[in-house]
């Protein structure tokens, strides 16, 4: 689970990943003969039974530093990955994030960008609010809004959903599935792990090796699972 990739001085929620990690990283899951994939192509592969060595790379809130930044060093490693995308702030700012530093968001001709490399566009909402603080009429119109509009963008369905803040109870996961999402990521809560609660190991800008080796063993541990 990566958030942002650029330089910075100052990142109090530990979202961003400088560069030069990020690419270190990459290296690190090369070397040990793993490949990063798309959540739709690692769900895929493992229906088939052929996902042994592939590790789900998702990138959360749609940052437009995926384009300058990540997809060139994921490009350059073979690698695919997903963008959850914010539909409703496309161009806009992270204004979830106060008083974090501001990041600007993909905008819908990078969006399409994106889809056109290689890379799968799932949906992180309509806006990135508390999904559970939603009535049913409105969490309903959020998740089938934001499907559309990214749909529409990525030139195909948009089958992947990650829930705003990891926010995911019986009711939402139910509300997803409604909508026609075929799976969701979840984050930051402990949830039963299925097709609408995938989980996902954080990595961030200090995780050299030895703490990559250390949440890969920790998440065999808890899920059984190669981290997505």
């Amino acid at each position: 689970m990566y958030h942002s990739v650029q330089a910075y001085h100052d990142d109090p929620y530990q979202v961003t990943v400088r560069p030069d990690r990020f690419e270190h990283q990459l290296r690190w899951l090369h070397r040990h003969g793993r490949r990063g994939v798309s959540m739709r192509e690692l769900l895929r592969r493992r229906r088939s039974g052929h996902d042994a060595r592939l590790v789900g790379l998702t990138f959360d809130d749609g940052y437009a530093d995926f384009v300058t930044e990540a997809l060139p060093a994921l490009v350059r490693h073979g690698f695919t990955a997903t963008v959850f995308v914010v539909a409703g702030a496309l161009g806009g700012w992270n204004t979830w994030d106060d008083p974090g530093p501001r990041k600007r968001l993909l905008t819908a001709t990078q969006v399409r960008q994106v889809a056109a490399a290689g890379m799968e566009i799932g949906s992180h909402g309509l806006h990135h609010v508390h999904l559970p603080g939603l009535g049913p009429t409105e969490l309903a119109e959020h998740l089938l809004r934001s499907r559309g509009a990214l749909s529409a963008l990525a030139g195909g369905p948009v089958t992947g959903f990650c829930y705003p803040y990891g926010d995911a109870g019986p009711r939402e996961t139910a509300a997803v599935a409604a909508a026609g999402y075929e799976y969701a990521c979840a984050a930051g809560r402990e949830l039963p792990a299925g097709p609408l609660t995938l989980p996902r190991t954080f990595v961030g800008d200090r995780d050299t090796p030895p703490r990559l080796y250390a949440k890969l063993a920790r998440h065999r541990l808890t899920t059984g699972r190669v981290p997505v």
